[in-house]
C-alpha cells in the first residue's frame, strides 16, 4: 500500500461505479500476470521437473528476443524499469512540494520552491551504497503509512452520517475515466520486484498462494480506503485526499505524509541506479568501480527527478501518465507477451486466450491513457 493510494478517491470521482470495478479487476489481472511472469523463469527438464533457469525480468526478455538480438529484450526491460522507478521518485518530490505548501500556507513560498527544499533533504541519497540502509528507511516508512491510513479512515468513519451513494456518478467523461485507469493500474504495479522476491523466498512453492492473498488484501484495503474517502467528500474530493482533511488534522497528516514520501524515495532511487550500474559494468568504456563515477551517476539521477518535479507539478496527471506508459507495459504487456513466446507449446488454449486478452486490454489502456494524460498535461500548461 504505497503513497499513491491517496490518489484513488480522486480516481473514483472521475470513474464512478466503474472505478470500484476497475480496482477489483486490476487486482485480479496483476495477480495473474505476476504468476505467468514467474512461470517464465522455469523450464521443464527431461524428467518433467521444473527448474529455475532464469533469475530476472531481464533474463526473461533476453530469452524471448534471442533470435532477433541477444540483448534487445533486456535493454527494453531495463529502460522501462528505470523509467518507472525514476517517475516514482519524481512523484515523491511532487507530493513533498504539495504537502509542504498545504502544511504552511502562510509562508510566501511556491509549491515548486517547497519541492526544491524537500530535494535538499534527499541529497544524502548519493552516498547510499547498500540495500541495508534502504531497508531501515523502508521500515520507518511502513510505520508512518499505517498511522496516516488509520487517521484518514478514522476521520471518515466519524462522518458516516453524511455518506450518500448518490455522490457516485453513473455516467463519466471518457477521458477522465482513462486517466483514472492509469492511476489505478499504477497503484498495483509490483512486477519488477517479483522475480527477486520469488528467488529469495524460503519456500518458492508458496509464491502463487502468497500472490493470491496479498492481492486480495490489497484490493480490499484500496477499495475500502477509496470508497470511505469518496463517500465523505464526494465532488469536493481533491487530487491528494489528505488536502480534504480539516486544518487541525491536515498539518499533522501532511507532515507524516512528507516523512513517508522522503523515506520512500531511496528505494526506487537505489533500484534505478543499481540497474544503470549493472548495465554500465558490462561496458569497457567506464570505470564502474570509481567512487567519483558512482557519485556522479547518483547526483545526475537526483537532479533529473528535481527538474521533472518542478516542470510537471501535477500529481494525478503524472501518476496517470506513468501508469499508462511503464506500469501497463511492465504489468500487462510484457508478462503476457513473454509467457506466450516461451510457453506457447505447453500452455492450454484457454490460457493462451487469457494472455492475448490481457495483452490487448493492456495495450488499449496504455494507448488511451497516454493520449488523455498528455492532453491533460498540455491543457494545464496552456
Amino acid at each position: 500500500q504505497g503513497i499513491f493510494v491517496l490518489g484513488l478517491p480522486y480516481a473514483l470521482l472521475h470513474s464512478g461505479y466503474s472505478g470500484l470495478f476497475l480496482i477489483i479487476l486490476s487486482a485480479a489481472l496483476c495477480c495473474y500476470t505476476g504468476k505467468i511472469l514467474i512461470a517464465c523463469l522455469y523450464e521443464e527438464n527431461e524428467d518433467g521437473q521444473l527448474l529455475r533457469v532464469r533469475d530476472t525480468y531481464e533474463d526473461i526478455a533476453n530469452a524471448c528476443c534471442k533470435k532477433l538480438s541477444p540483448k534487445l529484450g533486456g535493454i527494453v526491460v531495463n529502460v522501462t524499469q528505470v523509467m518507472e522507478l525514476i517517475m516514482t521518485c519524481i512523484l515523491y518530490l511532487v507530493v513533498s512540494g504539495n504537502l509542504l505548501s498545504h502544511s504552511f500556507p502562510y509562508v510566501p513560498v511556491t509549491e515548486k520552491t517547497w519541492s526544491v527544499i524537500a530535494f535538499v533533504t534527499l541529497l544524502p541519497c548519493v552516498f547510499i551504497k547498500t540495500l541495508k540502509i534502504v531497508s531501515k528507511l523502508s521500515q520507518l516508512c511502513s510505520l508512518v503509512h499505517f498511522i496516516i491510513i488509520l487517521v484518514v479512515m478514522t476521520y471518515c468513519l466519524t462522518q458516516i452520517h453524511q455518506w450518500s451513494w448518490a455522490k457516485f456518478r453513473l455516467s463519466v467523461e471518457f477521458e477522465d475515466f482513462l486517466v483514472s485507469v492509469g492511476v489505478i493500474i499504477f497503484s498495483y504495479t509490483s512486477q519488477i520486484f517479483l522475480p527477486t522476491l520469488e528467488g529469495n523466498m524460503k519456500n518458492p512453492g508458496e509464491f502463487r498462494c502468497m500472490l493470491n492473498w496479498t492481492h486480495f488484501f490489497a484490493c480490499v484495503l484500496k477499495t475500502t480506503f477509496a470508497l470511505t474517502a469518496f463517500l465523505t467528500w464526494g465532488e469536493e474530493t481533491k487530487e491528494v485526499i489528505t488536502d480534504n482533511l480539516p486544518s487541525f488534522l491536515q498539518t499533522l497528516v501532511n507532515l507524516c505524509l512528507l516523512t513517508k514520501a522522503l523515506l520512500s524515495y531511496p528505494l526506487p532511487f537505489f533500484a534505478a541506479t543499481e540497474i544503470v550500474y549493472a548495465c554500465i559494468s558490462r561496458s569497457d568504456y567506464f570505470n564502474y568501480r570509481s567512487p567519483l563515477f558512482c557519485l556522479g551517476v547518483r547526483g545526475l539521477f537526483l537532479l533529473l527527478t528535481l527538474l521533472m518535479a518542478i516542470f510537471i507539478p501535477h500529481f494525478v496527471l503524472l501518476m496517470g501518465l506513468t501508469g499508462s506508459v511503464t506500469g501497463a507495459a511492465m504489468t500487462f504487456l510484457l508478462p503476457s507477451l513473454f509467457h506466450l513466446k516461451l510457453k506457447w507449446k505447453k500452455i492450454p488454449f484457454i490460457e493462451k486466450c487469457a494472455d492475448i486478452s490481457v495483452f490487448i486490454l493492456g495495450f488499449l489502456c496504455s494507448l488511451a491513457g497516454i493520449v488523455c494524460s498528455m492532453k491533460g498535461l498540455l491543457e494545464v500548461f496552456g
